[in-house]
């Protein structure tokens, strides 16, 4: 009796839709229109390198908020995942999946707008690539919310959507200040800079209680953090050891690194005990 009763409540596997397969190549070209800006971006295909666009605005001794150069090795980190997204996603066994449907066609806008940031670097002015980058991190965190309320089943899904898109936005988070920082800094004049260390501060103060947002959406997932806090450990390397330096821009980048990665441990710790209690 179990037995028959097992096979009629067992739900049917979802049926495979047109549109399904659309989204599964549409995911794929988002994911190699990135990848041929971002080619595009380090110099090569006729490119300049980033740091050397905008006048020099994009280089990590431009502002007060920009991070050491070596901080944008993560990019390697959140590219080899998309990619590995974009392949994943496209296996007949994630055709139909109602996760796909849910995050595959937002995935492959921040794909776009990644590539689009590239472009606007390369291409058009450094207001337009703030105005790129806004949109990108609306994106990115509307995508996330999506994820927070349909939680994955298994690891695979949870690094291949949540840790990709979870790192994706804490980067761009902290991204966006830099980039931001990097337009203000282009059009502020020499008489600002007196007061670059109490805003810097600020501004940073402002990110923290942004990770410790996102950590609470996030109901502890530990990605975006981890993303943020690097971004921002390497600004205060880059206070300390670069122009222009800033001892105390340097420490409060570190207590925010620090507060960002922490705070979803600690959210997570308190769910656990929690849900124990």
């Amino acid at each position: 009796m179990s037995v028959h009763t097992a096979s009629r409540t067992t739900a049917p596997p979802p049926q495979t839709r047109p549109a399904d397969l659309g989204r599964q190549i549409g995911v794929i070209s988002a994911v190699s229109f990135m990848l041929i800006a971002a080619v595009v971006g380090v110099g090569a295909l006729g490119g300049r390198p980033v740091e050397d666009l905008q006048g020099g605005a994009l280089d990590s001794d431009a502002s007060y908020l920009a991070p050491a150069s070596q901080a944008f090795s993560i990019w390697s980190v959140i590219y080899v995942l998309m990619v590995a997204y974009a392949v994943w996603q496209a296996l007949p066994s994630q055709r139909a999946d109602d996760r796909q449907r849910l995050l595959g066609w937002w995935i492959a806008v921040t794909a776009v707008l990644n590539g689009l940031w590239l472009v606007a670097a390369q291409f058009t002015t450094l207001p337009l690539t703030v105005l790129v980058i806004v949109l990108l991190l609306a994106a990115l965190a509307w995508t996330f919310r999506l994820a927070v309320r349909r939680p994955p089943r298994g690891v695979r899904q949870a690094l291949f959507t949540d840790i990709t898109v979870g790192l994706h936005l804490g980067w761009v988070a902290l991204a966006t200040v830099a980039n931001s920082a990097a337009w203000l800094t282009s059009i502020a004049p020499p008489s600002w800079a007196d007061a670059a260390d109490p805003v810097a501060i600020a501004v940073i103060s402002v990110v923290a209680l942004v990770g410790i947002g996102i950590a609470l959406g996030g109901r502890g997932r530990l990605a975006p953090g981890l993303a943020m806090g690097w971004g921002l450990t390497w600004i205060g390397i880059g206070r300390w050891s670069d122009e222009p330096m800033s001892e105390p821009i340097a420490i409060g980048a570190w207590i925010a690194a620090a507060v960002v990665v922490l705070a979803p441990i600690v959210i997570t710790a308190v769910r656990f005990a929690r849900n124990r209690a």
